[in-house]
């Protein structure tokens, strides 16, 4: 999963959404970060889980056809151990580095609930909760789980309501799925620029406190 992040994001396209960000921090004292991960989680327990799942049946179906050709006969256990071993270390590495067959053994509540994990440790480890008047807001976007989380700090939470960042959250997931993830990251940094404006208008003195777009791994 290391390359996803940056197959996600051409170095155009970060161009494109850094320029997007810088031009909307212009009308606003808020500070905009996004935010683009490979995974959020190497979720460990899928590759057991998948190993598992995968060897079982398969080493039950060998065991009479091993035993047979060695004739021990059709149940014996150190057949089945014999085969079971190398399968279950085979297909852990598969389910570990084959991102669909990943997928299969993670429910969707554990995705979601990594995903917002990880936003929230972000946020506090590029410092968006130490900007001067709390008006830090960050897009993460995890490209494994296919998922999109908006925080705010305490000062933009006070003025603009949770509801809103979920059409922040829906116009960047629709652009992804169209296979558009620059155009729509850009359209969503846009219209919460607007709001920004309206509720934080630029100031003098007013400098970008914070990196604009961060790309990398995450915790893949």
């Amino acid at each position: 999963m290391k390359d996803l992040a940056a197959r996600f994001l051409s170095e155009a396209d970060q161009q494109k959404i850094e320029a997007c960000v810088q031009e909307a921090e212009q009308r606003t004292h808020g500070e905009i970060v996004v935010m683009a991960v490979s995974a959020s989680y190497h979720y460990p327990t899928a590759s057991l889980l998948g190993a598992t799942a995968l060897s079982f049946p398969i080493a039950i179906a060998l065991t009479p056809l091993l035993g047979s050709l060695v004739w021990t006969g059709p149940s014996n256990m150190w057949i089945f151990l014999g085969a079971l071993i190398p399968l279950f270390l085979a297909f852990h590495e598969a389910v570990k580095r084959i991102r669909f067959l990943k997928k299969l053994f993670i429910s969707g509540k554990e995705m979601e609930a990594e995903v917002q994990e990880a936003a929230g440790i972000q946020f506090y480890r590029k410092g968006l909760y130490r900007t001067r008047e709390e008006t830090g807001v960050l897009i993460y976007i995890s490209i494994f789980e296919h998922k999109v989380w908006v925080l705010g700090d305490r000062g933009i939470n006070a003025k603009i309501p949770e509801e809103y960042w979920k059409g922040i959250v829906h116009i960047i997931v629709r652009a992804i799925q169209e296979g558009r993830p620059a155009e729509g990251i850009c359209q969503a940094v846009s219209k919460l620029s607007v709001l920004l404006e309206e509720k934080f208008p630029v100031r003098p003195g007013d400098k970008n406190e914070l990196k604009n777009l961060m790309v990398g791994n995450g915790s893949s």
